[in-house]
């Protein structure tokens, strides 16, 4: 193959692994590695195969981009799903994405639990709530049978506020956390990247 052929047809693979993002995202991305291939070949008299080689495979370096993007999208979002799929993508990388992940995983089903307990209160009453018996806590929640007397719940309908604003600020801290992971992750990323292109 001659050198135009194979950097065609690099570009072309990696134009189809890129996949569901933008048009006009994924033809920069591609202007991009073409213009890498262009000058590392003028720049240090290569050819384009060896340059190519050392891009890797098209498709890795298309899924390489949609961590990416991803992961910037994600820091910028407040959306639990897209900030769950960007640390389950970042949990790939290393530990401390498994860490985020599980985090967020945790903050989630903690303040998303606490808010729709909330919203159980006022429909199943007698079941919700928080119930101590000789001066402690024995229960909370959403019971499907409450403990029976001598407990007794103690907030009563001050439950549904306390939770709705407990299981939101749990929500938020989880959101945060989640999306200071990602920023610092990318920096990480940027710098190793500069340090791998400069060694």
């Amino acid at each position: 193959m001659t050198a135009p052929t194979i950097v065609d047809t690099y570009l072309a693979d990696l134009r189809a692994a890129l996949g569901p993002m933008t048009l006009d995202t994924r033809e920069e991305i591609v202007r991009e590695i073409a213009a890498h291939i262009r000058d590392s070949a003028d720049e240090y008299g290569d050819d384009a195969s060896s340059v190519i080689a050392r891009l890797g495979p098209a498709e890795e370096l298309a899924a390489e981009y949609r961590d990416g993007l991803l992961i910037r999208r994600a820091s910028r979002s407040i959306s639990p799903i897209t900030l769950l799929r960007a640390s389950a993508r970042l949990a790939t990388k290393g530990i401390s994405g498994v860490v985020v992940f599980f985090v967020g995983m945790f903050g989630y089903l903690i303040g998303g639990g606490l808010v729709l307990s909330a919203l159980l209160k006022p429909v199943f009453p007698a079941n919700t709530g928080v119930w101590f018996q000789d001066g402690r806590m024995i229960s909370s929640g959403t019971q499907l049978f409450p403990p029976p007397p001598p407990a007794h719940e103690v907030l009563g309908m001050w439950y549904v506020p306390l939770m709705l604003v407990l299981g939101s600020l749990t929500l938020l801290v989880t959101s945060t956390i989640i999306r200071i992971s990602l920023r610092v992750s990318k920096r990480w990323q940027l710098r190793l990247g500069r340090l791998s292109h400069a060694g």
